[in-house]
């Protein structure tokens, strides 16, 4: 196809292309991107993966480009980054800074958090970057860098001198506001004083409005600063006019110092209570930080070091004494104890731990000295990406924030031209309201001053951030990770769970518990045990293992098996001694055209139980049946039954046969059974389901189930902290304990309470606030709002969403069921 004539304006992007299989994708890709108005050029490399394209980005975007290409079936892998930003004060500036960030050609998402100070950014490498996003922000009066580490220090220090810096001001400002109060009430102090007191409150605990407010102006918008710096500047220098030119003023008795500075006092109030309850909302990132240990002692050489944790290499092996926290994630290589994984899984007893077992960094040694083998280390460890997807949940957004935002981004502007408004209308007509005391100037000015310090667009932007900071990281407590606020608000709708059985309702460990032999066969029990162990050595499925644990408990020694085949779902295949075997369920057997009828009656009875039969079949015979039984969790039937008091659906999915996956669920209490169903058909039975219009979570181990997990409406990977698969799903659970999936649902539930509490909070203080404080009842009802109540009750807004917010710490987890159940 041929291309448009190249502009002298054009761009160039080399865009990466996951998921063609031959050249004709490729040619597939070019045709479709040349389709595109304003595409000049488009040459796409099968071999390396990867599209270059130059196109006019005056006509299309590369957002266009990309989503062109996605559209197709391909993949175009974007870098995520999250980045520290600086200057918002309020959700009109969250508003501006997103949409300064989407507009960059490049970026296809940002998401900017003002609790959190922090913008998660989707985009393109090859076409923007941190310099693009700094240069953009830096001309609307922002900066952004990027967050390095969770624990970054330079991070902790900007902020700890922020506060330092707030707090001065607010000490300050509290001796010489009441001076000035008191001094304008009950001792009538000159003028000449109370403008001596006021001053340094206006314009040094008050320096940070003007700053904030040049910078928004200079750059063609307002903010919040803006409200503050303008009321209170307009009392304070009318004041000060009435103080040195006394006679031009009808009122010269009238001044308004003690509005000026209590407004200022009031706010700087309002902020630091605001910081204080952010830092308690963010308590447990802090708390995941403070677990990570600074040093190891290892053993090189035959000799004890002390080392620090970053110094580590996989294979060290990591001495840890009684009462230490264990430093890496690693596997115990000699000597057992008893380790408390609490502070990670949220399981509160101590998990018995031996040689080969798997531990978690941060975890307590309890009772005794370990060497371990250090196998994954800084970013990788299990803590470093609990902490990564703690900050992640932390700074997305709900869905319900939408309009928050949407009415914060003109907020500011509205408010001045109502406070302006106001102002006319009570100067120009309100004369016939008001006392011989009051001018219709001063009158009005106190009125424009009200509104436009009661006006709060803070409050909307801190109503969701900080309930899905606390919530989130409530979860993290409990070892729920949540992984964004869009989760959080569909768990609401969550109508049907499917389980998968095996290591979800199950313990996933597998015993033998029957070995039959077949009357034709001249093996012994033992003989069998060798022959299946030994073919099933190479298989990671659990029933594989239960046979080589059970040879390994008889002692019996295994062989070396040749061209070995797993089919998963069906069973394996191989050679062991020369002798050709097959070893599988009846399924596998079926399409191998083996003849298994002489054990059909004994399968159906094993399944009734609930357990598992293996056929197996040497040189094409009927040898043998090895039966196995996987225990039901202890909590299982109480979290079924929780669920369904909550008026959801429960579904066993399984590959098991019918006969063992109804035991299973009659034992649990389960009527919805999909039995006999494949790794890769799991998808479609969620599928299915919601073509039913049924809002769905799967919770699977998030490995093998990851296609399901992917399909359904919410994903919940359930695993033993070490071997979870944290990117496979919505919602990850550290710990195994199955009540987590209540205590899942139930704090989103609070959580999603709590955001609609803190909106309506917002959206009905400004509806009431505004009117009051520019005198609607005044007439009719003599209610008016005078300024420095304004500045209370503007302050009180922010620091309520946020004290609301903290009441999720008190969320008591479901463990008692667990225990209840034991």
């Amino acid at each position: 196809m041929t291309s448009p004539t190249l502009s002298s304006r054009y761009s160039e992007i080399s865009l990466p292309v996951k998921g063609m299989s031959c050249a004709s994708c490729a040619s597939r890709i070019e045709k479709m991107v040349l389709s595109q108005e304003g595409v000049l050029e488009a040459n796409v490399n099968f071999a390396a993966e990867s599209a270059h394209v130059q196109f006019q980005p005056e006509i299309v975007s590369s957002n266009v480009l990309v989503e062109t290409i996605e559209k197709l079936g391909f993949e175009v892998p974007q870098m995520k980054k999250q980045f520290a930003v600086s200057g918002m004060t309020c959700a009109s500036c969250v508003n501006r800074v997103e949409k300064r960030l989407k507009g960059l050609n490049g970026v296809s998402h940002a998401e900017v958090n003002l609790a959190t100070e922090r913008a998660d950014i989707e985009y393109l490498p090859s076409l923007t970057g941190l310099p693009e996003f700094q240069s953009a922000l830096q001309e609307i009066g922002f900066s952004i860098e990027e967050v390095k580490s969770v624990s970054n220090s330079e991070d902790t220090k900007t902020q700890n001198q922020g506060l330092h810096s707030l707090k001065a001001r607010f000490w300050v400002a509290l001796p010489l506001s009441i001076a000035t109060m008191l001094g304008s009430m009950a001792f009538q102090f000159p003028h000449w004083v109370l403008l001596v007191l006021a001053t340094p409150v206006q314009f040094w605990c008050g320096w940070q409005f003007y700053v904030g407010t040049w910078k928004t102006m200079s750059h063609g918008y307002t903010d919040m600063n803006a409200l503050i710096a303008i009321g209170t500047s307009s009392a304070y220098f009318y004041s000060a006019l009435i103080t040195f030119f006394p006679n031009y003023f009808q009122s010269a008795d009238a001044v308004y110092f003690d509005t000026s500075t209590m407004i200022i006092f009031l706010v700087l109030l309002g902020r630091l209570l605001e910081a204080r309850a952010k830092g308690q909302a963010s308590d447990a990132i802090h708390k995941l930080i403070g677990m990570q240990p600074r040093l190891a002692r290892v053993e090189q050489d035959g000799e004890e070091k002390e080392i620090p944790i970053e110094e580590l290499s996989a294979g060290d092996i990591v001495l840890v004494r009684p009462g230490e926290r264990i430093p890496v994630d690693g596997v115990i290589a000699e000597n057992s104890t008893s380790v408390d994984e609490s502070m990670v899984t949220g399981e509160s007893l101590p998990v018995e731990k031996k040689a080969g077992d798997p531990v978690i960094g941060a975890s307590i040694n309890k009772t005794g000295f370990i060497k371990v083998r250090a196998t994954r280390l800084g970013q990788d460890s299990i803590l470093a990406q609990i902490i990564k997807l703690v900050e992640q949940a932390q700074g997305s957004k709900a869905p319900v924030q939408r309009l928050a935002d949407k009415v914060a981004g003109i907020f500011v502007p509205a408010v001045i031209a109502i406070a302006s408004l106001a102002f006319f209308l009570w100067y120009f007509g309100g004369a016939s309201f008001l006392t011989g005391e009051d001018s219709s100037f001063s009158f009005s000015l106190m009125i424009f001053i009200s509104v436009m310090i009661i006006a709060c667009p803070c409050a909307l932007g801190l109503a969701t951030p900080t309930a899905i900071m606390v919530g989130t990281g409530k979860g993290a407590e409990l070892g729920v990770l949540i992984k964004s606020g869009s989760t959080l608000e569909q768990m609401q709708n969550l109508d049907t769970v499917v389980f998968d059985k095996t290591g979800t309702l199950t313990q996933g460990r597998f015993e033998v518990t029957d070995i039959f032999i077949h009357p034709d066969s001249k093996l012994s029990v033992e003989e069998l045990l060798k022959f299946s162990a030994s073919l099933e050595k190479g298989s990671e499925h659990p029933l594989g293992q239960a046979i080589v644990r059970e040879a390994a408990q008889r002692k019996v020694k295994t062989l070396e098996v040749e061209n070995f085949q797993a089919h998963p779902g069906f069973g394996v295949r191989g050679t062991v001694d020369g002798k050709d075997m097959l070893l599988g369920n009846s399924s596998h057997l079926k399409q191998h055209e083996a003849d298994f009828s002489h054990w059909e009656n004994q399968i159906q009875e094993l399944s009734n139980k609930g357990k598992t039969a293996m056929l197996v079949f040497i040189e094409n015979r009927p040898a043998g049946l090895i039966a196995a039984a996987d225990s039901l969790k202890p909590q299982a039937k109480t979290v079924v039954s929780r669920l369904q008091d909550m008026e959801i659906k429960v579904v066993l999915l399984t590959g098991d046969n019918a006969g063992t996956a109804k035991a299973i669920a009659q034992q649990v209490g389960i009527q919805e059974v999909y039995a006999e169903v494949l790794p890769e058909q799991k998808q479609e039975v969620i599928k299915k389901l919601k073509e039913e219009k049924r809002f769905v979570a799967m919770v699977g181990d998030g490995i093998n189930d990851s296609p399901a997990l992917a399909e359904a409406h919410i994903g919940i990977a359930l695993g033993s902290g070490t071997d979870v698969a944290m990117e496979a799903s919505d919602v990850t659970l550290i710990s195994s304990d199955l009540t987590s999936i209540i205590d899942a649902i139930e704090l989103s539930r609070q959580t999603l309470g709590k955001i609609k509490q803190n909106l309506f909070w917002a959206f009905f203080y400004n509806s009431l606030g505004i009117p009051l404080a520019a005198g609607v009842f005044y007439p009719a009802y003599g209610i008016l709002l005078q300024p420095m109540f304004a500045a209370a009750a503007m302050s009180f807004s922010s620091v309520s969403v946020v004290l609301n917010s903290l009441l999720l710490k008190r969320f008591k987890s479901n463990r008692a069921l667990s225990e209840a159940s034991l």
